[in-house]
């Protein structure tokens, strides 16, 4: 058994992490306050090529694997980032470039993997809808096939993320109605569509949520009214666009766990910096065991979400099964994340109330990680149906 992190991950974990900590939390402040993107960073990490590590070479890329997408996104996480790291640094990487290089064919593939790897065009996910979160198969935006082969699509989506910076949309839609479609995971398809020109043709249109947390990338509904998408922007198969999904859920829970442990680290951080400094009775509260062991109890929680995170992805990189240990990743990295940033808020009093500290920021933007990108609850019928052997219960 190697612990060690190959040196590969090393480079990007020094890399990715130089650059997010150069700016400060004042930095990150004032991008969530303003509610704007990261520009400055953003373009560091393109720049670097950071933000494409999972691409192949052969298409500008870094030809990395999953361990090294998840210890840059845990570095930007630390570094400064916290919670808002896993919405940003998922948008290109993990739903566009990986998707893509995985069940696009060829011709997708030199179509956008360069350009995503350039840094000159953007990706959105859209699964989500109103009435179908976590139980996908509920799905209701609708795919029409015409004669020729191209989708005519309508619906609306929720809580997308980065579809104002967008390029390129990645689309789960019903192809096939659920009374004909057979097997209940039978009948969508993922599409490829050009959000600008759809935009332009006023058949996609979005409104900003208003919410509490992670302002650095909006997340909005989404309206189609007649998007048309051609047929070879089909990903995957058509009506068999599950075996897509499927293949991505573990790589985006991985990478939200990555997210999860580098949040908690940079809070846990914050929380000790400031319990070695502030000694109201004449001593620092670190010296105290009531301050001090809750402290080091979340060091040893997130350890062990790092190694369960890094386990999973090594796993994934080698094409092994990897569900139980992606979900039991996001799950501990997730609650580890929240508890730092709750005992962050205890350490420093009344003061995580003041926006002079970056503790509310942490605090809000943690909380989310145990819903999303899938409620916990979910999370732990998994592992009781398919490592305690226990009956579904859903």
């Amino acid at each position: 058994m190697e612990f060690d992190l190959p040196d590969s991950a090393i480079a990007v974990r020094d890399g990715v992490g130089a650059i997010a900590s150069k700016y400060g939390q004042d930095y990150w402040d004032r991008c969530d306050a303003e509610k704007r993107w990261p520009e400055e960073v953003w373009r560091e990490l393109v720049d670097g090529g950071w933000h494409s590590l999972a691409i192949p070479e052969e298409y500008g890329g870094g030809g990395q694997g999953l361990l090294e997408l998840a210890v840059a996104l845990e570095s930007l996480a630390g570094g400064g980032a916290g919670g808002a790291a896993s919405f940003m640094y998922l948008l290109t990487p993990a739903f566009g470039g990986l998707t893509i290089t995985r069940h696009g064919t060829e011709e997708q593939r030199r179509a956008f993997l360069p350009a995503i790897a350039a840094g000159d065009l953007d990706t959105c996910f859209a699964i989500t809808e109103p009435d179908a979160g976590s139980n996908a198969i509920q799905i209701a935006t609708h795919a029409r096939r015409e004669p020729g082969g191209d989708f005519v699509v309508g619906g609306q989506k929720i809580w997308i993320s980065g579809v104002e910076r967008a390029d390129l949309m990645v689309l789960v839609a019903r192809t096939i109605p659920a009374a004909e479609a057979g097997p209940r995971t039978a009948g969508f398809t993922v599409l490829l569509v050009d959000v600008r020109e759809a935009v332009a043709q006023g058949t996609l249109s979005y409104r900003p949520i208003p919410k509490l947390g992670t302002n650095t990338v909006a997340s909005s509904m989404v309206f189609l009214d007649g998007v048309r998408v051609p047929a070879d922007r089909v990903l995957g198969e058509p009506d068999r666009g599950f075996a897509v999904l499927w293949d991505i859920l573990n790589p985006e829970r991985i990478l939200a766990a990555a997210g999860g442990v580098g949040s908690g680290e940079l809070a846990l951080e914050i929380a000790c910096s400031y319990a070695r400094e502030r000694a109201p009775f004449g001593r620092p509260i670190g010296a105290n065991q009531g301050v001090a062991f809750p402290l080091a109890r979340i060091k040893a929680q997130l350890e062990l979400a790092r190694l369960m995170t890094h386990k999973a992805a090594w796993l994934w990189d080698r094409g092994r099964p990897c569900g139980s240990e992606a979900n039991i990743a996001k799950l501990t990295a997730a609650d580890a994340a929240w508890q730092a940033a709750d005992r962050a808020f205890q350490t420093h009093g009344g003061m995580a109330y003041s926006l002079e500290y970056p503790v509310a920021r942490l605090f809000r933007d943690a909380r989310i990680a145990k819903n999303i990108p899938v409620a916990e609850e979910l999370v732990l019928a998994h592992i009781a149906q398919h490592e305690l052997g226990l009956p579904k219960s859903y």
